[in-house]
């Protein structure tokens, strides 16, 4: 299973746990693929700094972490259907270019189209659900 995680699952897990945290043990564990943009890393960075007041030394150490547990790529193409929050356009350039089987946020402008070129835009709780579900191991 390939995923992209928007920047809301990231700062759960690292906050708060629950079942963001449970997303970044799969990644970890390499049960499943995370993907994860240079754009996406920065505006983790941002809202650490900017909502929780995290140390410089605290946030490199949380990317580091990331990118340990996340492949970081590239995106080329440049998307601009999401309007009322620019960024999150990002999400949606990184899992085209990583060719994910779905994308992972609390989002509601992302959760909104539901699905984008096919790929499945889903809540925690409802991948943690389809994991538990079936093998998303492949």
């Amino acid at each position: 299973m390939r995923a992209v995680a928007d920047t809301d699952v990231y700062i759960f897990a690292l906050n708060f746990g629950g079942t963001s945290e449970e997303i970044l043990g799969l990644g970890r564990a390499r049960t499943i693929q995370l993907f994860i943009s240079p754009s996406i890393l920065e505006e983790i960075e941002e809202v650490l700094l900017r909502k929780f007041y995290w140390s410089a030394r605290n946030i490199r150490e949380a990317t580091t972490a990331i990118q340990e547990l996340a492949q970081l790529i590239h995106p080329r193409e440049a998307i601009h259907l999401i309007t009322e929050d620019e960024p999150d356009n990002r999400i949606l350039e990184c899992a085209v270019e990583a060719n994910a089987d779905c994308v992972i946020t609390g989002d509601r402008h992302l959760r909104q189209l539901k699905t984008f070129r096919g790929i499945p835009i889903v809540n925690s709780r409802e991948f943690i659900g389809a994991y538990g579900a079936r093998d998303l191991g492949g």
